[in-house]
This record gives C-alpha cells, sequence and structure tokens, in this order.
C-alpha cells in the first residue's frame, strides 16, 4: 500500500480506535479519526481518504446511515466504505451492503485480515479511478452508475447532454427501460460492463429528432432517406421491418440500400452497418 493512502476511521469506542489507528499507521496508512457519523461526516468536506473504515452500530447517527449520506454526496461516493461490527447476522451484514458498502468485518477485528481487505478494496478503487480518467481524457458520452441505477459519475460530454435535457447531476437516476423520451428527442443508455464493485458503465446517445440521421447524412454524403435507411441497418433491422418502419416498399429500400453501398464502398449490409455503427460509437 502506498503511504499516499488515507483511510478514516469511525468508531465511538476509544479502545478501537487506538488498536486501529496503531495498525493501520504500522501498515505505512495515513489515519484520519471520527467519533461518530456526523463528524465523519463534517471531516468529509475537508479531507477525501481513499477508504472508510465505519462502525456500524454508534449512538446517534449510526453507521447504515453515515454510510448512505456518504453514497448520496458526489464527491465521496467513490471512496469504499468497509463496516465493522459485532454484529453478524445477515440482515445487518445485507442492510452494509444496501446502504453501500463494500465489505464487512466483525469484532473483534483480526488486525491481518482487516488489512488484507483494505489492499484488496484500495486496489479496486485505484484500479476504478485510473479508468475513470482514462475515460474523460479520452472523452465520450459515458456515465456509471451504481446497481440502483444512481448515477455515480460522468464525462463532460455526457454531463453536457444531460444537463441540456433538463436534468440535475445530483438527483439524476438511469431509467429501468435505459430510455428516456423528452419530446421528438430519445436518450437511450446502452450497458458497457463494469468498471468496479457496484459500478455499471453506460454510453448516452441521443436519437430523434433526426440527429443520427442527420449525422450519418454528412458522415457519407448519402440522401436524407438513405440515411435513415442505413441507421435502422445499423440498428440490425431487416428489410421487410425498414420498409414497415419508413412507410415504403422492400424494393424501394433494396434501392437505397445499393446506393449506400457504393457511397460507402462497401458491398454487403454487414459492412455498412460496421462503418454505421462505428461512426455514432465515436460520435457518442
Amino acid at each position: 500500500m502506498s503511504t499516499r493512502d488515507i483511510v478514516l476511521v469511525v468508531d465511538d469506542t476509544p479502545e478501537t480506535l487506538g488498536l486501529l489507528t496503531d495498525a493501520l499507521e504500522g501498515a505505512g496508512l495515513t489515519v484520519l479519526v471520527a467519533t461518530g457519523g456526523a463528524a465523519a461526516l463534517a471531516l468529509l468536506k475537508h479531507a477525501t481518504p481513499d477508504l472508510i473504515l465505519l462502525d456500524a452500530v454508534m449512538p446517534g447517527m449510526d453507521g447504515f446511515a453515515t454510510c448512505e449520506a456518504m453514497k448520496a454526496d458526489p464527491a465521496c461516493a467513490h471512496i469504499p466504505v468497509i463496516f465493522m461490527t459485532g454484529l453478524s447476522d445477515t440482515a445487518h451484514v445485507v442492510r452494509g451492503l444496501q446502504a453501500g458498502g463494500v465489505d464487512y468485518v466483525a469484532k473483534p477485528v483480526v488486525v491481518d485480515e482487516m488489512l488484507a481487505r483494505i489492499r484488496v478494496h484500495l486496489g479496486n478503487a485505484r484500479a476504478a479511478l485510473r479508468t475513470r480518467a482514462a475515460l474523460d481524457a479520452a472523452g465520450g458520452f459515458l456515465l456509471a452508475a451504481d446497481e440502483q441505477g444512481a448515477l455515480l459519475w460522468c464525462t463532460p460530454q455526457a454531463e453536457g447532454r444531460l444537463t441540456s435535457a433538463g436534468f440535475a447531476m445530483e438527483n439524476f437516476r438511469i431509467p429501468e427501460s435505459l430510455v428516456l423520451r423528452l419530446g421528438a428527442r430519445q436518450l437511450d443508455f446502452s450497458p458497457i460492463g463494469r468498471i468496479g464493485p457496484g459500478e455499471r458503465l453506460f454510453r448516452l446517445s441521443e436519437t430523434g429528432g433526426g440527429q443520427e440521421e442527420m449525422f450519418l447524412r454528412q458522415q457519407f454524403a448519402l440522401s436524407a432517406r438513405e440515411a435513415e435507411v442505413l441507421l435502422w441497418i445499423a440498428r440490425g433491422k431487416p428489410n421487410k421491418d425498414i420498409s414497415d418502419i419508413l412507410g415504403i416498399s422492400p424494393r424501394t429500400v433494396n434501392k437505397h440500400l445499393e446506393q449506400v453501398f457504393i457511397k460507402l464502398g462497401v458491398e454487403n449490409r454487414a459492412s455498412a452497418a460496421a462503418l454505421a455503427v462505428g461512426a455514432l460509437a465515436k460520435r457518442g
């Protein structure tokens, strides 16, 4: 573990705080201490630890409520939280994970086991942050959400698209349908994969209102109808479905598709679809 790693320990028991502080500092970590949930939240306004060890059962604001408050703050949502408690029944384990924790250790804490878990979660957190930094640098309309769809972070391009549609970032949630319809506009959230524990990555694209058709038309010097046909080819629709969608005959679809092949310099619909998908992916 790097000496730059900072761990916040939140516990109301002086003996536990002393034990954990000695163990963590002995492992080369910088330790911050809070004796309760409210104190931890106040501290987080001035410092950002790399990991939090959080007592689940404390007077006043307990660990579960504290974790939920931390995860609701975009500045803290990425920090892994490991719960500590003497309670070991399944209900409390599940509650800790639902509150946003990534792990759970039982008291009395076994120092070697706790340090091993910390190493794993610090490594995961660093990998996730590197991925996010790379995605931000590369650009694109990308965003990440937790398992419930709450926004964790997004690239500047995605934020711009969402705010232009009237959404506030601090309260945004990805819909279960993965589609938001806004009059003639439609925002689509395409799952890409996972980049960390409980963190799912999506690509945000906009359809409707002719945006994608116009892009393909300009990109490949197509007519308006040719661009529409190519877009539906890229979406995997057969000619019969395209004729129904556009209200033209399958024969007319074929004629437009022949012109698309010529203009794109390809010989089949698979190659045309691949070019269209690639161009749209770069656009976002």
